[in-house]
């Protein structure tokens, strides 16, 4: 089999990358214009894939690295809420033309699959909880209205002979990710900086990284649905109690700040993955952030890895 990443040098790409060449399933190539995604992410599966260097807006660029490709990952997006209120433009250009592009791509290409990774973000604020793959599509804010649009560019293109599956992501966590709630928590318990949550009330689901890889291996041979599936761990948790429990782990004397929630951002999310359990059989542990102690001991020795090569340290 030969697959395609596009993002596959970003935080879940190159996850997946690593995963599809330790599982030896074919050639393996990952597009990415490296805008946000790292080399560095991929230095575990160096030698053993192919880089192209490119903007998913860009067609032929995307048609040639489509070449003989018979199954394609899209996850290059512009993935923050905050950015895509900054910058709505960007918003649309990467995650609406450049899904389309992908997709025409791969249709002029022969692709047998497309498997695209949308957002809990397409729902908005939920009227009930958990939220189900029917519930009405309300997105709040510039990113969940472009992921809303591209989904309905999959559902157009989907069909014989290229199928898309469409996936409905909640909050990935894991290493090499930056920028996102658990993360900037785990920087800042390090550092010894006040932990700020947006909302007193605010709950999420989490999702570990390996469980959602999982998934996105099995979609690769498993029967499409036919419709959008939700991906999480089907469990809530509060912002308050997850900033608490990192300076618990992280043994920091970081103080934990409540303030008013952000308007673009939803107050509170929890999936209903039963068909993400039944057609992938999606991994929902009891504890959905059970990972945290792994994360912060791997962010900590990269924070000292960082701090020893730096030219700025005390010597």
């Amino acid at each position: 089999m030969k697959v395609l990443v596009t993002g596959g040098a970003g935080f879940i790409g190159s996850h997946l990358v690593d995963r599809l060449v330790l599982n030896q399933v074919g050639e393996v190539a990952v597009f990415d214009d490296f805008s946000r995604g790292q080399s560095e992410n991929l230095s575990q599966s160096a030698g053993k894939i192919r880089i192209v260097r490119g903007d998913i807006r860009d067609r032929v660029v995307l048609e040639r690295a489509m070449a003989g490709v018979d199954v394609v990952f899209h996850l290059a997006a512009k993935s923050s809420v905050l950015s895509g209120e900054q910058d709505p433009d960007g918003a649309i250009q990467t995650n609406v033309l450049g899904t389309y592009e992908v997709l025409k791509a791969a249709a002029l290409s022969g692709v047998k699959r497309v498997i695209f990774t949308s957002s809990r973000e397409v729902y908005g604020d939920a009227t009930s909880i958990p939220v189900p793959e029917t519930a009405v599509l309300r997105p709040k804010n510039a990113y969940g209205v472009s992921k809303a649009a591209a989904e309905s560019y999959c559902k157009l293109f989907s069909g014989n002979p290229m199928s898309v599956i469409i996936f409905r992501l909640s909050n990935v966590y894991g290493p090499r990710d930056s920028g996102r709630v658990i993360p900037l928590f785990v920087a800042q318990a390090l550092d010894g900086e006040p932990l700020t949550v947006f909302g007193g009330s605010k709950i999420l689901d989490f999702l570990w990284i390996g469980d959602l890889i999982d998934v996105l291996i099995a979609a690769t041979t498993a029967s499409c649905p036919g419709a959008a599936i939700n991906i999480g761990s089907g469990k809530g948790v509060k912002l308050v109690d997850l900033a608490e429990r990192i300076c618990e782990i992280a043994k920091s004397g970081s103080s934990v700040r409540i303030e008013k929630n952000r308007q673009p951002e939803v107050g509170a999310f929890i999936a209903d993955v039963a068909a993400a359990r039944d057609l992938f059989d999606l991994k929902c542990p009891e504890d959905p952030v059970e990972h945290l102690v792994e994360l912060i001991d791997a962010l900590r020795v990269q924070k000292r890895n960082l701090s020893a090569t730096s030219p700025d340290r005390q010597v």
